[in-house]
């Protein structure tokens, strides 16, 4: 049987799912193909994503065709999928995360700290906007939604100083070379699941069983932290909201960002990877209660 697996038509969204569909023929030996979506979020390039739905805008359409039988399973970057995901769907596997920091692209090469007074710099992204605003006052944020190579000839017709992007899309698509920047974690904390891939199915499916082969442990634990995180603030793409969780032995170290009566508050956290969700809600608490 030729399963096939949904995914945005991205070439970003494209090449993952690639990823995926490689690895379940090596592991398997089991043929898929991708099948192509047009997302909510795709179409609508002109508005923020709270405008016209909010984080799931990348995701509702395409558990639509897993709901049809249109495809079997879905490939998602995890910091698209809200942390409510209906009951009869599931993150069957977190097979791979790649590096979760974010990068800036210049148009002549120059540095973050090499660009002029009130340059103006392209993201839509409330989380990044706070956090570049709190490292350079000075520099103008100007609305960018759309794929990566959009943003990228944007930045040029518009005549922008620059665009800030997640580093893993980059990586994964071969243009690392074109980063000027990379803001460290503490600097810019990515968004909730950042550089994580996931693969959604109908639970009780033949696939779900098939894909949970390739879950990886360290990547689930760190991501289902930041979600346990996310789901306590009840954050989406309305608020300013990040975190990264990363393993030390038996014990995780996450850092969390959330914007608390128009104030932002980073604060991190240490604990058992046993109590990983525990660790994700008492970050949140930290954040709140200071």
């Amino acid at each position: 049987m030729n399963y096939k697996i949904a995914t945005r038509k991205s070439k970003l969204a494209q090449v993952q799912t690639d990823y995926v569909i490689g690895e379940i023929k090596r592991k398997f030996d089991i043929n898929c193909e991708k099948y192509l979506i047009d997302t909510t979020g795709d179409k609508i390039l002109d508005l923020s994503i709270e405008k016209i739905g909010g984080k799931g805008v990348f995701v509702k359409d395409i558990e639509l065709a897993l709901l049809s039988g249109k495809a079997h399973a879905a490939v998602h970057s995890m910091k698209d999928v809200p942390y409510d995901i209906e009951e009869n769907f599931e993150i069957a596997a977190m097979p791979i995360r790649e590096d979760a920091r974010e990068a800036l692209i210049t148009v002549n090469g120059c540095s973050f700290k090499e660009l002029p007074y009130g340059a103006k710099i392209g993201t839509s992204s409330k989380r990044r906007i706070a956090q570049i605003k709190a490292l350079r006052p000075d520099i103008e944020l100007i609305p960018m939604r759309g794929n990566v190579d959009t943003r990228i000839d944007k930045m040029y017709k518009e005549k922008l100083d620059g665009i800030v992007l997640a580093l893993a899309g980059l990586k994964r698509l071969g243009l690392e070379n074109k980063v000027s920047t990379c803001f460290s974690i503490e600097e810019i904390i990515p968004a909730v699941g950042q550089g994580a891939l996931g693969i959604e199915t109908l639970k009780g499916k033949e696939i779900s069983t098939i894909v949970k082969g390739l879950d990886k442990d360290n990547v689930r634990i760190c991501v289902e932290a930041e979600r346990a995180f996310m789901e306590y603030l009840q954050g989406g793409c309305h608020t300013t909201i990040g975190a990264y969780a990363t393993l030390e032995g038996d014990s995780i170290y996450m850092i969390g960002l959330f914007e608390v009566k128009g104030r932002l508050v980073k604060k991190d956290i240490y604990g058992s990877v046993y109590e990983h969700l525990d660790l994700g809600r008492r970050l949140a608490e930290k954040i709140i209660s200071s």
